[in-house]
């Protein structure tokens, strides 16, 4: 039977050494955040407000070529 006690003692290992392996994985947490997400939009209504601003001088300068 030495060869049963073999195998026996193979797969202890095999389960000792996994059980260590997997003990020693990194862990990732992910949690909420405990101050709510602010999101910026000040550089959008900017350019919104340029284009407009754009356009109506735009027109301003082709109602008036002579202005310049």
């Amino acid at each position: 039977m030495p060869h049963l006690h073999s195998y026996a003692t193979r797969v202890l290992l095999t389960c000792l050494v996994a059980g260590f392996a997997a003990g020693c994985t990194p862990t990732v947490k992910v949690e909420a955040p405990d101050k709510p997400i602010v999101i910026n939009l000040n550089v959008k209504i900017e350019q919104e407000v340029r284009v407009k601003i754009d356009r109506d001088v735009d027109t301003l300068l082709q109602d008036n070529p002579d202005l310049f």
